[in-house]
């Protein structure tokens, strides 16, 4: 019954409440929201999830749990998009760790390891599976990416034309966009009406405001990146501009 009032509460201040304290609303989050969890496990695992008995399951609502507290609207990304990162993530991870043990139940339906009696035939199988979810992976980054790209009304497509062919020049570009994102006014100022904020930029940076022009769409397309939960496109910006 106490539940049922949390029915029309807005998401946002349920978190909000979660964060301050509220065992209550804590709960009711992670109860609620058990077949989302589910299904973001079981699109890493590729397989039925079950809550009551899967190791993962219990590693993805620990995520969530996660999730929960670290989140902050203020990135721009919403809980949902923000949390299916996380616990994706985070099962990943812990995949990975059980590849340092003997053959994990979990994995069983890739390869039988009594068919297997090689230890080198099991280690290969275990690779294979591993390069598969990285590669899963980066593909799942690159589609929120798309999407986040989109509502910038830029496309992926659109970057391989409008990077800047130099290094120097993409450095540069690159070093515009942290400013940016480190910069709380101009980065709400992005996030919010989704385009660069020339007249202010241009007394924080050392290049001219043509310049700022003709890469326009390459800074935003990098300070999306900066501004997401992204581990495989932020890859590409270590050591970038900095």
């Amino acid at each position: 019954m106490i539940y049922q009032s949390f029915k029309d509460m807005p998401l946002e201040e349920m978190i909000t409440l979660a964060q301050a304290g509220d065992d209550t609303i804590q709960n009711y989050l992670l109860k609620t929201y058990q077949p989302f969890i589910a299904k973001c496990v079981s699109e890493v695992c590729r397989r039925y999830i079950d809550p009551q008995r899967d190791d993962e399951f219990s590693i993805g609502l620990s995520a969530f749990n996660d999730a929960i507290f670290s989140f902050s609207s203020e990135k721009g990304s919403s809980f949902f998009s923000f949390a299916k990162l996380v616990v994706k993530r985070r099962v990943i991870d812990y995949i990975r760790s059980i590849n340092k043990t003997p053959l994990a139940a979990s994995l069983d339906e890739l390869y039988d390891e009594e068919q297997m009696e090689n230890p080198l035939e099991i280690a290969a199988a275990k690779e294979i599976h591993f390069r598969e979810l990285d590669a899963w992976h980066r593909k799942e980054e690159i589609r929120d990416y798309q999407e986040k790209l989109r509502s910038y009304k830029l496309t992926l497509e659109e970057l391989t034309e409008i990077s800047p062919k130099h290094k120097d020049s993409r450095e540069s570009a690159v070093q515009i966009a942290r400013t940016i994102f480190e910069d709380p006014e101009l980065r709400e100022h992005v996030r919010t009406k989704k385009r660069m904020p020339m007249k202010d930029l241009v007394n924080k940076v050392s290049v001219s405001k043509k310049t700022l022009e003709r890469n326009r769409k390459f800074i935003l397309a990098m300070f999306i990146v900066l501004n997401e939960d992204y581990v495989y496109l932020k890859d590409y910006l270590k050591g970038v501009g900095q």
